[in-house]
């Protein structure tokens, strides 16, 4: 039977052919295994570092991966924009200055400057902001969101020894916010933020010694600051403030009320610049012109100079201070003295 059988005749490509199939194959394979080595991390998880880098506005990916490369951020700029520019991403990255490890690989540092998320964010609390106006700077930077923000301030625990037993009110924390620039991640959340203005108040507080020149200007921290505070409202320039904390003492010391105008804006809940009679009858524990002593607490941000000057009153017997037009103060140490000061530099 087999030679009746026809032969079947298989046409394989010759063996060179083979060859020359692979060589493409192994080259793609061999660019594959390039791309993802250029993509990996720079440095191991154990050994990363966080490397801060700028992202100039508008900047496009290809600018934006040689500033990551010069930085040592990523293998390759090349690389960065290709593969930005493959996931449809290279118009997404968000200006800033960011803190990125080098330990991410070239996709996740793409992924946090599209998301923004490791975004550094500055700002500045100026001497004399309120809580409110705190947290007007803060919504208008997109960093907290106002309810958390107030319900941070008034119930979250923070270990703080002094503000331990202050009254659960969005108060709080006023006085204690401590003025100065600060640097944040976007996203971080109001309770870190809040954190962050305690931690500086304790390093100041440490810094200067400051409980032991509470102590020995007779006061306890909180009525420290509090006066501080008046004086950031009221005085103009540091050289004037411990002359009026000096005044401000010697009205406690005589049971006087301490009649400071900066307290009657804080209970009005403005700024306005000029204090009229029908403002000074505002019903409310700030408003000095009807409560004896200091207010509750504090009405604003004390800085440094503040501080200071609240536990080392001048010298002076002075009872009255009134503003001249160029923001300085005249003194007075008698009633008399003083309405001829209101007389002459009040319009």
């Amino acid at each position: 039977m087999d030679k009746f059988k026809k032969k079947i005749t298989i046409n394989r490509p010759p063996v060179k052919y083979k060859y020359y199939l692979l060589i493409p194959a192994g080259f793609f394979c061999l660019v594959a295994i390039v791309v993802l080595v250029l993509l990996l991390p720079i440095a191991p998880q154990g050994q990363a570092i966080d490397v801060v880098v700028t992202i100039p506005p508008q900047a496009a990916a290809r600018q934006v991966g040689a500033l990551l490369q010069e930085k040592n951020l990523v293998r390759s700029s090349f690389m960065f924009s290709l593969y930005a520019r493959w996931k449809g991403m290279d118009g997404q990255i968000k200006a800033g200055q960011y803190s990125l490890s080098n330990g991410l690989s070239t996709p996740e540092v793409l992924f946090e400057l599209v998301n923004g998320r490791l975004a550094i964010l500055s700002f500045t609390i100026p001497e004399g902001y309120t809580t409110a106006q705190v947290a007007d700077l803060l919504v208008s930077k997109g960093l907290i969101d106002r309810e958390r923000f107030y319900w941070a301030v008034a119930n979250e625990e923070f270990n703080y020894s002094f503000i331990k037993g202050l009254p659960n009110n969005e108060k709080r924390l006023e006085g204690y916010l401590y003025p100065d620039t600060y640097q944040v991640f976007r996203g971080c959340g109001e309770s870190s933020i809040i954190e962050m203005m305690l931690q500086r108040f304790n390093k100041e507080v440490d810094e200067l010694g400051y409980l032991t020149l509470v102590q020995k200007a007779g006061l306890t921290l909180h009525q420290a600051v509090t006066i501080a505070s008046l004086l950031e409202r009221e005085a103009v320039f540091d050289s004037e403030k411990s002359y009026i904390a000096g005044v401000i003492l010697n009205r406690m010391a005589k049971s006087m009320p301490l009649q400071v105008d900066a307290t009657v804006q804080y209970a009005l809940g403005t700024h306005q610049p000029k204090i009229y009679y029908k403002d000074l009858q505002v019903d409310s524990p700030y408003n000095t012109y009807r409560i004896s002593g200091l207010p509750p607490g504090p009405i604003a941000m004390p800085g440094r100079a503040s501080l200071l000057a609240a536990v080392k009153p001048a010298a002076t017997s002075c009872l009255y201070y009134v503003a001249r037009p160029d923001g300085t103060h005249a003194f007075a140490n008698t009633l008399d003295e003083h309405n001829s000061n209101i007389e002459r530099y009040l319009p």
